[in-house]
């Protein structure tokens, strides 16, 4: 095989890389990753041995579906547990939000989640955490401090705020920086609910800043990738797509009687299932609206009709946190509602299957780790057509093009009204969800980070035989 040495710029230094005595011999074991026209020979870089993660914002340890917890939390939990069972030790620094916290919790064995004080425990808004950007990454830093140089071969951060102080380590370690957007505020701009707020410039220009500082940058699908590039001005070399998961543990297939009653749900209803945080964000009053239409149409329904929303108020949500009861009220169908606070994972695994449906019609979605959950217990999607949903919900559901109640109407009737065609969704659902486990984000992950740490380190190949993560280009 003929090597091409190319000349790379890794963080802003430029090197010449060198190529491995082994790969100059050709040794077929060599593992590799290809890197968009340059290869990293993943053994002469080095894997991994000690990943900082950056989660400022939220906390791995707080509930899914409330305050700021969400999908991110998912993420960062279940990709954090694989990489140190793949002998990857990780340390997630997020903020403390309560002086009960301890400075260091172990999350499972290799996964410790480090508490920084940046601001006040409690009452600090989302929207106030950059004025604390400086302290917590004066929190980092104060920490890293007790250990020896070269303590951490990567960074790793979640969201443009974790993107900010991830820079800052990465450049302060001489390491590579990995940022994961999981929501960008241009294309949440783009297209906002009704009456919700848009994101300020400043998170704009900050994420543009962390687009310009990462050496690679992780999207969830090829839609987020392009974004990237279109949006943000990445460069697509540096763009890898690595598909989130879902636990196949726990989120499977079940008896739906018997979650029926595990959750208090009449066996002969018709379920109808919201899953996630209450902003307008997730639109989950275009699903009551839906409803209601349903039941304009066919009062006879109003018999057999659940909504179950599960969730708590969170982001613009919490200016009016009773808003979505007022309207169910204000609908006249608050007598089909249920709205369920946010409960564990195994208690939402019983929901997802005792759920005819799970409707999704949320106006921005990185990805949709709520569809996935879903599916993988042989629950059937109707989602919008916008983000990484259509990918997620693949051939198990449909997908709506806007947000007209009286599309998404039709859309949920249809569902409903086709057991035949629902099993067969079923069926689809349990296989497209089999393929999206969190073993192989992480395995995925594993060859991003080696293709950052080969990059900077200047160690790369020819063209390789062994890709692993999808390009961006």
């Amino acid at each position: 095989m003929s090597i091409k040495v190319l000349k790379i710029t890794a963080r802003g230094r430029s090197r010449t890389p060198a190529i491995s005595p082994a790969v100059r011999a050709g040794d077929p074991n060599r593992r590799r990753c290809e890197t968009g026209g340059v290869t990293v020979d993943t053994e002469a870089a080095a894997p991994a041995r000690r990943v900082a993660m950056i989660s400022v914002h939220t906390s791995p340890l707080d509930q899914p579906g409330t305050g700021d917890a969400g999908g991110l939390n998912v993420y960062v939990v279940e990709t954090a547990k694989r990489l140190a069972a793949r002998g990857v030790a990780v340390e997630i620094f997020t903020r403390r939000t309560s002086a009960a916290l301890a400075d260091t919790v172990q999350l499972c064995p290799g996964v410790l989640v480090r508490h920084i004080d940046a601001g006040p425990y409690e009452g600090l808004a989302k929207d106030d955490l950059p004025g604390q950007l400086c302290a917590f990454a004066a929190g980092v830093m104060r920490h890293v401090a007790r250990h020896p140089e070269g303590h951490y071969d990567l960074v790793h951060s979640h969201y443009w705020l974790s993107g900010q102080v991830g820079w800052l380590a990465a450049d302060r370690w001489d390491v590579p920086l990995v940022h994961t957007m999981h929501t960008m505020a241009k294309v949440k701009n783009s297209s906002l609910a009704d009456g919700d707020r848009p994101e300020p410039s400043g998170r704009e220009i900050g994420e543009e800043q962390v687009v310009r500082a990462a050496s690679v940058l992780v999207a969830n699908t090829r839609r987020e990738a392009r974004e990237l590039i279109e949006l943000y001005d990445a460069d697509p070399a540096r763009v890898e797509i690595v598909s989130p998961g879902v636990d196949l543990a726990t989120f499977t297939p079940g008896d739906r009687s018997a979650a029926r009653a595990a959750v208090c749900l009449p066996d002969d209803a018709e379920v109808v299932l919201f899953v996630g945080r209450i902003q307008p964000l997730k639109a989950p009053d275009v699903l009551l609206r839906s409803a209601a239409r349903l039941l304009e149409q066919d009062p006879d329904r109003r018999s057999r009709l659940v909504v179950a929303v599960l969730g708590g108020p969170s982001g613009s949500g919490l200016d009016k946190p009773r808003a979505l009861q007022q309207l169910a009220r204000d609908l006249g169908i608050a007598d089909v509602v249920q709205f369920v606070p946010p409960v564990s994972r195994a208690e939402l695994a019983q929901w997802y299957r005792a759920a005819d449906l799970l409707a999704v019609p949320s106006y921005s979605e990185s990805f949709g780790l709520v569809a996935l959950e879903a599916e993988a217990c042989g629950t059937p999607v109707v989602a919008a057509d916008v983000g990484g949903l259509p990918m997620a919900v693949g051939d198990a559901g449909r997908l709506v093009a806007g947000h007209d109640p009286g599309e998404w109407a039709a859309a949920i009737a249809e569902m409903l009204d086709d057991p035949e065609g629902r099993a067969a969704l079923s069926a689809n659902a349990i296989r497209h969800a089999a393929a999206f486990g969190w073993d192989a984000t992480a395995d995925q992950l594993l060859h991003v980070y080696a293709r950052a740490r080969g990059e900077a380190s200047g160690v790369v190949t020819g063209i390789s035989e062994f890709p692993r993560t999808e390009r961006a280009i």
